[in-house]
């Protein structure tokens, strides 16, 4: 019987994997075919940048909406219908409509990937996984999506240039993500389980279900910190993408070596900084929120020490090698960012409020935390604007470890044990 348990443990967690490194290839297809966006669809930078504004809020206000959805149905039923909506999108994008439709397709991208999928993702990754494998568990899907987005992009950009390099080509490789994530949705319908609002016929019963769910999260002042140790990371996380242009224009560094520098910078490190953070967690601090806090003070402490750093005359190896360890850092804490939602103990049944509203909160400094940095880049030319940047990173990550200590101490409290700080 545990045998048995144990496979569909793994299938599930397979599905989930498989469904959260597929699923955004659409959405954010600007990462890879951004330029194709242009050529083939037609569509300006101007018009590129306010569809994922547009949609960008549809996702903060649709995590907002999840912490009453993802407990009100099934996640054997969510997940399933979130993969093949977005799919069934697109196809239709794959038409190349008019700029207006293309707009309304990336918004309902948004509602069926951050909306629906996300936050219900999260909440089966906590269900499936106990209390000594929280860390291992968000640390391995983190890892694996990295590994498959790397894999599905290079597909689908095998497929574009087989087919042509032109607009044939980029229908293909937009068929493809499309049919890839709505086999991976039908796919996990047959390998997650229900859960227990699935078993509930009545629906005035299963109203009542998620708005006490809803309710409580929002009452539970541990899911609130959480959510905001969350916000912490990610503030952090939203600035390491500014290292390769600091590098290319302070060190002069070429354009190979940039491109070299950013994919190990995004992929590479998210697929070490997964199982690292994840087993470090589990296995060694015995805490997603006491590891955290230890990679913040990595972090505050490297990014202070970057800033002093006499970049004109230091290898820019010597400022690669700062770099990448500030950006593994991050990617160590974001794998397991989640994880603490079970140390804090949040009740199993209001899991999917409570990894809703973490994501609404969490995922908040995406909507206005660009504009900062970009603005201070803008504002202050050359190394100044960086220097800037990388101190208000470092100021978020001293707020972080005090987030984190606050976080700590609930942690210990419930354990009955006096902290040891």
């Amino acid at each position: 019987m545990e045998k048995k348990y144990s496979n569909k443990k793994w299938l599930s967690f397979a599905a989930l994997m498989l469904g959260a490194g597929t699923i955004y290839k659409l959405y954010f297809m600007d990462g890879a075919f951004y330029v194709q966006m242009q050529e083939f669809m037609g569509l300006s930078h101007t018009q590129i940048g306010l569809i994922y504004s547009i949609s960008g809020w549809v996702s903060t206000f649709g995590f907002l909406a999840a912490v009453y959805i993802t407990d009100r149905f099934s996640k054997k039923k969510m997940i399933p219908f979130a993969m093949i909506g977005n799919g069934l999108v697109g196809i239709l994008l794959s038409t190349f409509p008019p700029f207006k439709v293309t707009l309304i397709l990336f918004c309902l991208f948004a509602v069926f990937s951050d909306m629906l999928f996300w936050p219900t993702m999260l909440k089966t990754i906590r269900l499936i996984g106990n209390e000594n494998e929280q860390g291992r568990m968000f640390g391995f899907l983190e890892t694996g999506r990295g590994l498959i987005d790397t894999i599905v992009n290079f597909i689908a950009l095998g497929i574009f240039v087989w087919l042509g390099s032109n607009t044939f080509g980029f229908k293909g490789s937009l068929i493809f993500f499309s049919a890839l994530t709505i086999i991976i949705g039908i796919a996990s319908y047959f390998v997650i389980e229900e859960d227990e609002i699935g078993k509930i016929s009545n629906s005035s019963e299963k109203n009542k279900v998620a708005l006490e769910g809803m309710k409580n999260a929002f009452k539970n002042k541990d899911i609130w910190l959480v959510s905001i140790n969350v916000f912490t990371v990610y503030a952090v996380y939203s600035g390491i993408k500014y290292f390769v242009p600091f590098l290319k224009e302070v060190y002069a560094m070429p354009i190979a070596l940039a491109s070299t520098y950013g994919i190990i910078n995004a992929y590479c490190l998210k697929m070490v900084g997964g199982p690292i953070g994840g087993y470090i967690s589990d296995k060694v601090t015995h805490s997603a929120a006491k590891f955290i806090r230890i990679m913040f003070a990595i972090t505050a402490i490297a990014l202070f020490g970057y800033i002093m750093l006499p970049h004109g005359t230091v290898s820019i190896y010597i400022g690669m090698g700062i770099a990448l360890l500030i950006s593994a850092s991050i990617f160590c804490m974001r794998a397991v960012f989640f994880a603490p939602m079970d140390e804090v103990k949040v009740p199993r049944k209001i899991t999917g409020s409570a990894m809703a509203l973490g994501s609404f909160i969490g995922y908040l400094p995406g909507a206005f935390i660009g504009i900062i940095y970009g603005g201070q880049l803008d504002a202050h030319p050359g190394i100044e604007g960086y220097k800037i940047v990388f101190t208000i990173m470092g100021c978020i990550a001293v707020v972080g470890i005090i987030i984190s200590s606050i976080l700590i101490k609930v942690i210990n409290d419930k354990k009955g044990i006096v902290a040891n700080n």
